[in-house]
């Protein structure tokens, strides 16, 4: 599958906001994309991931609609969480795509052997798709449920503004990662300082 999406560049700190941050923006991501985060984060496994990938030559309808539901499942978090940022109420409207999905969340976690080596995957009670979405949905509503108190913070950076979770023990965390926008703004401040000492 192409690209070189990373479990370790997961940096959202909650699965919601990694679906936030890793696909498209736009919320125009491709069935490719959608795929390689679920097997990214482990919502499916590889062998489920290759069975998937071809439905949408298999199953048109279903892929379009799985498709559909998590372009308005990423839009729904990309407002709601610019919108608990900036303390604003969130509209029902908003929000009405994480529930459609967790209506269909009830199933169960089974362990399953793959190449030696036991993994957890959810079985959801009837047969469709829109279980695939169900824990990133779980994770927006927790975070929501949180209001004022979650901590949940956009890089200072002003090109990044990736989401992420404040582990920190002060809560002060700014970047969405050191090494992705931190050292750049440590080295640019390096830089003027060191450029205006010179003059």
């Amino acid at each position: 599958m192409p690209g070189s999406l990373a479990h370790q560049d997961l940096i959202g700190g909650k699965l919601s906001l990694d679906f936030a941050n890793e696909l498209n923006p736009s919320s125009d991501f491709s069935w490719e994309e959608l795929l390689r985060f679920l097997l990214v984060t482990r919502i499916i496994s590889s062998d489920r991931s290759a069975q998937l990938l071809g439905l949408p030559q298999n199953d048109p309808q279903s892929a379009r609609a799985l498709l559909g539901k998590s372009q308005r499942l990423h839009a729904s978090l990309q407002r709601s969480f610019k919108a608990l940022l900036g303390k604003e109420a969130l509209l029902r409207d908003w929000v009405e795509p994480i529930n459609e999905v967790l209506r269909v969340t009830e199933g169960h976690d089974e362990l399953f052997q793959q190449n030696g080596n036991w993994g957890l995957e959810f079985v959801a009670r009837e047969g469709g798709l829109d279980w695939l979405l169900a824990a990133i949905a779980r994770s927006a509503a927790e975070l929501i449920s949180e209001g004022a108190s979650a901590r949940l913070r956009a890089c200072s950076n002003p090109d990044c503004g990736l989401f992420f979770y404040d582990t920190s023990r002060t809560r002060r965390r700014r970047w969405c990662s050191m090494s992705r926008c931190g050292n750049r703004h440590k080295v640019a401040a390096f830089s003027r300082r060191h450029s205006a000492t010179r003059r």
